[in-house]
């Protein structure tokens, strides 16, 4: 396909600024695949689409504080600094990108905090806004990192036209956190409340976790029109033995999967076997999708409204097919839905 057949308007007052007060009353449009039917509903209301047995797979990951403000040696140039993946611990190498890149050179210093406490040399360019950062800090692995993430922000996307606020640091993170590796939040995720899983628990709902750490290459723009040349960035992902029993065995059953989000999606595809079953999994994953693509492990998928022209839509119209998929956010548009990771939510089924 081609990237233009993924452009919709979008008024920018669509996309929210900042997240619902609570998080399971955003707005949630349910879209039903073989009928075409739309419902508008409240989130919290999902819970009447699955039964008992039904399976929802939750991505786990937890994001750090990627977005860090440091200063140039000798000319006190402000350069802003954001935290993509650590290379290696000892060392204390990491693979950043720097704005503005013009002005970083390597061997180069930055000091960062307000007393220059923490010190880092360039000594690579990766990309053009990309660098290699070794931290010079003497002290043990766990020390520096409290220390880095001490002086980092919530790495808020570049649709959210704001600085991070304290209200981000829990808003931009699931009630499911744990492993510590994404600067890109699990958008779907962001709706369910310990109240909604809770009560998905009584339903006899059952849940699993998968690990994908969503990086910035979510958000990069495409700059091909032929989409089948598109090259997405790797992710990190981790599908556990006990997660792929469970799947596997609401599969079996004939009971729902429902992937939370286009990571858990993405990850499923990428440890998904020729049988339409999970397998264990633990590596990289640069796989894009878009339509026309035959999923054949999850039966249903949550979603976020996401933006024209991102990976995230061609994955959602891919799972849901592009007509339908493409009137539903045209609906969205028209019902003023909100776009966006502090967005409301798609249930297709």
């Amino acid at each position: 396909m081609k990237l233009s057949q993924f452009n919709f308007n979008l008024p920018e007052d669509l996309i929210s600024q900042y997240p619902a007060p609570r998080r399971d009353e955003s707005r949630l449009m349910v879209l039903h695949r073989s009928t075409g039917q739309i419902e508008h509903k409240i989130f919290k209301e999902i819970l009447q689409y699955f039964s008992e047995g039904d399976m929802m797979v939750f991505n786990d990951t937890r994001v750090f504080p990627a977005k860090l403000y440091g200063n140039k040696e000798k000319t006190g140039a402000r350069i802003e600094v954001f935290l993509l993946r650590e290379l290696n611990e000892e060392h204390k190498l990491w693979d950043v990108l720097v704005e503005p890149a013009r002005k970083i050179r390597i061997g180069n210093k930055l000091y960062f905090g307000d007393d220059d406490s923490l010190v880092a040399e360039v000594i690579d360019n990766t990309t053009s806004r990309g660098r290699t950062l070794r931290f010079l800090y003497d002290g043990p692995h766990d020390e520096f990192k409290r220390v880095l993430f001490s002086m980092g922000q919530t790495p808020l996307p570049e649709h959210i036209r704001r600085e991070p606020e304290e209200v981000d640091v829990d808003a931009f993170q699931t009630i499911y956190a744990t492993n510590e590796g994404a600067v890109v939040a699990p958008g779907a995720g962001l709706h369910f409340s310990r109240e909604l899983m809770k009560r998905l628990e009584i339903k006899g709902v059952d849940r699993g976790f998968v690990t994908v750490h969503s990086g910035l290459g979510t958000f990069r723009e495409i700059d091909v029109e032929d989409l089948s040349k598109h090259r997405i960035d790797s992710e990190e992902i981790y599908v556990g033995d006990q997660v792929v029993d469970m799947v596997n065995h609401a599969k079996d059953l004939g009971k729902q999967v429902c992937a939370v989000g286009t990571s858990v999606l993405r990850g499923m595809v990428g440890a998904a076997t020729m049988g339409g079953h999970l397998k264990a999994y633990a590596g990289w994953n640069n796989k894009f999708v878009s339509p026309p693509y035959e999923f054949t492990v999850a039966t249903s998928l949550v979603s976020n409204f996401h933006l024209p022209l991102s990976t995230m839509l061609m994955m959602v119209a891919a799972f849901g097919g592009y007509d339908e998929v493409m009137q539903a956010y045209e609906i969205a548009v028209q019902e003023k839905y909100n776009f966006g990771a502090y967005g409301d939510s798609l249930l297709i089924l």
